[in-house]
């Protein structure tokens, strides 16, 4: 637990499923009052608002559309409504497209893109306006993911939106460090997450995701949570600018593991 994010203010979008729950569940254990944005699933929404309240902490359920400048401000209107404030921004929605890079319909690369890296754009400008309005310091966490870095077949457009929020987390950390507005990016491997349920179900493609972890097992939701606190916290005050990977090793080139090459 860290004793300074008890009674803070936080926006998580994408909050009603796998990792984006997970921070909500955390940010409760740590007594933190919790905007949840969710696109359709509002159910799952207020299962996870019901466990951040159940923790200790305050939740309340937003639908929006994080591609839009509306949705976005729909969500900091709901944190200083419901909290008075906002001190953490999680820029978490995402989703993915499979499909060879030749037959990906420029609709579904649109999709991917206005969410995983517009999305992020969107929400990180309307907390860097809120915060420097406020001449408060502030924490912007986006998720990005192990494919900042690995490419990633038939996966183009989430690659290519991942490989942007890894330059615009540096870019923004760097631009508003002299206003004490930290920005930082997590990289989660392969996480046990609903997007993963029906690759997971099959054991062949489990046993081939195991192989390239070099820890040997697939990541759980709440580990990716658990660096979510950290770097909402005073713990981690000198650190801006990073992507901290979450993945078991999986950015250490696991084919090298046994001296190969």
């Amino acid at each position: 637990m860290y004793k300074d994010l008890n009674k803070k203010v936080a926006v998580i979008t994408g909050g009603s499923k796998g990792i984006g729950t997970a921070i909500s569940k955390r940010f409760g254990q740590e007594h933190m009052s919790v905007v949840i944005n969710y696109n359709s699933d509002s159910k799952g929404a207020q299962e996870a608002a019901d466990e951040v309240e159940q923790n200790g902490g305050q939740a309340v359920i937003v639908q929006a559309n994080v591609a839009t400048e509306e949705g976005n401000a729909s969500l900091l209107q709901a944190a200083i409504d419901n909290f008075g404030d906002l001190d953490i921004w999680v820029n978490n929605a995402g989703m993915e497209t499979k499909a060879p890079t030749h037959e990906l319909s420029l609709e579904d690369w649109n999709r991917v893109i206005a969410v995983d890296q517009t999305g992020v754009f969107l929400g990180s400008k309307t907390a860097l306006n809120y915060f420097k309005k406020q001449n408060k310091a502030g924490n912007i966490i986006n998720m990005s993911s192990v494919h900042e870095q690995i490419p990633w077949p038939t996966f183009s457009s989430y690659a290519a939106a991942k490989g942007g929020v890894k330059m615009f987390t540096k870019t923004i950390a760097m631009e508003y460090a002299k206003d004490n507005i930290r920005v930082n990016a997590i990289g989660p491997g392969a996480i046990n997450t609903p997007i993963n349920a029906k690759k997971f179900a099959d054991k062949e493609q489990y046993d081939q995701t195991v192989s390239m972890v070099p820890m040997n097992r697939i990541g759980k939701p709440e580990e990716v949570a658990a660096g979510a606190a950290w770097l909402a916290s005073s713990e981690s005050i000198y650190v801006t600018g990073v992507t901290l990977f979450i993945d078991g090793g999986m950015t250490l080139y696991p084919a090298f593991m046994n001296g190969q090459g």
